[in-house]
């Protein structure tokens, strides 16, 4: 499949793959810093954003997409960054072809992921639905954060509920959300169901790695997290406190600052 790709800056290229729901705008927080120096490759995957799909297909169609896109893009060797979905995918590639990748950035992703409990009541939908689009209206409003935002689905992603969080949440995460396609909802879950555990294989990726996480990820705990970067031989690995699943977008400035120190010395 021909992705939908936006692809920024020169130099040493990086492919930056999103998470669900997600699109390559959702990945801006990493490629307008990045692109400063580096070449940056964000692709919607199948069925997200304008890579439209709505036939079935299976999670490693994803693979072959984005090695078709490094060919179309004459890209033999190049960095891997990946959030949530976006990091087990990046990991697949690792695995599949090793060859192509110099390093790997993970984010709040692992290679056997778990999940704490979260509630899901009509009442939290309800507040989601409300907040979310007060927020597309007036992003980032301090009064709609407290009265719906933190009594919402939204205290599950976001444990910093800043102005900050909630701007990027209207302009990237709700798009995104709109633009994931039933196809690649089903199968995500469709794999999930099937279990998915790779850590036994880690070992087999040997380039330096950075593992990134937020102390208070329900989606994707930050232990899962931690126990793939010990099953990585050479990845170094932070953990955030008092941030979820969504931390790049609540401590933007740390986490690039930690990106980039890592990036100086890999």
């Amino acid at each position: 499949m021909d992705l939908n790709t936006e692809i920024q800056g020169q130099g040493y290229p990086i492919l930056c793959l999103h998470g669900h729901p997600g699109s390559s705008a959702s990945m801006s927080v990493f490629t307008n810093y990045l692109s400063q120096k580096y070449l940056t490759i964000a692709p919607d995957l199948r069925g997200y954003g304008k890579s439209k799909y709505q036939q079935d297909f299976v999670m490693e169609e994803h693979l072959q997409d984005l090695t078709d896109l490094l060919d179309k893009h004459n890209i033999d060797r190049c960095l891997l960054l990946g959030w949530s979905l976006g990091g087990i995918i990046a990991m697949e590639l690792a695995l599949l072809m090793p060859e192509r990748f110099s390093g790997m950035i993970l984010i709040a992703t692992a290679a056997k992921p778990l999940s704490s409990p979260t509630s899901n009541t009509w009442k939290d939908q309800l507040f989601t639905g409300i907040g979310g689009i007060i927020n597309l209206i007036k992003p980032g409003w301090q009064w709609n954060i407290d009265t719906f935002g933190k009594r919402s689905l939204f205290r599950f992603l976001i444990e910093n509920h800043s102005p900050e969080s909630y701007n990027y949440l209207a302009k990237e995460g709700t798009p995104a959300y709109f633009k994931t396609s039933k196809a690649a909802t089903n199968a995500l879950f469709n794999a999930i169901r099937q279990g998915y555990n790779r850590l036994e294989d880690l070992h087999k990726i040997d380039f330096p790695c950075l593992m990134l996480s937020g102390e208070c990820d329900s989606n994707i705990t930050a232990y899962s997290s931690q126990k793939t970067a010990q099953y990585l031989p050479n990845c170094e690995y932070i953990n955030y406190p008092q941030v979820a699943h969504l931390f790049p977008w609540e401590i933007p400035e740390l986490v690039l600052k930690d990106i980039q120190k890592w990036l100086d010395n890999y």
